[in-house]
């Protein structure tokens, strides 16, 4: 295999394995570094923090756990091929306001947040408390705006469903 393709953020995506990376390389260092999305954040490199959550086919992976050439054929989504007006991102900058506890406190953890969060409303369309809990558990937030993350996954569910 010298070439991998992808389809990240709409866009089909080609690269050479003996020019633009290694085949030991992350998808998480080929999205930031080659392909230069830099909303995906790389907290712990080692699967423990959520912050490079992207949606693979339809699900919630961690980046930094997958090689890139695991991608191969695959549908990629990171927080740039998300419209302003969806539902998750309009609910997390509605529960932006000032002050303490805001979903998007210091806003490092929150592309990963917000891409859990698309992942499981797109699999559980309107969640309880503990599916939330038990889908973002792998998503580590240093400031604490759990329950304001909470608010926003209730909120654009509630959004999608009136849409």
């Amino acid at each position: 295999m010298d070439k991998i393709r992808m389809k990240v953020n709409g866009e089909w995506a080609e690269f050479d394995l003996t020019i633009d990376f290694q085949s030991s390389d992350s998808l998480a260092y080929v999205l930031k570094e080659k392909m230069g999305l830099t909303g995906l954040k790389v907290a712990c490199d080692e699967g423990a923090c959520g912050a490079c959550t992207i949606i693979k086919d339809g699900r919630a992976v961690l980046s930094c756990m997958l090689l890139a050439v695991e991608a191969d054929g695959c549908e990629i989504q990171t927080i740039e091929g998300l419209a302003t007006d969806d539902p998750v991102v309009k609910a997390f900058a509605d529960q932006c306001e000032p002050g303490y506890g805001t979903a998007m406190q210091c806003g490092y953890c929150t592309p990963g947040f917000v891409m859990a969060s698309k992942a499981l409303l797109n699999e559980i369309p309107n969640p309880t408390d503990e599916q939330i809990t038990e889908k973002l558990s792998g998503n580590l937030c240093r400031c604490g705006t759990y329950p304001a993350v909470r608010r926003a996954v209730l909120k654009a569910a509630a959004l999608k469903t009136n849409q």
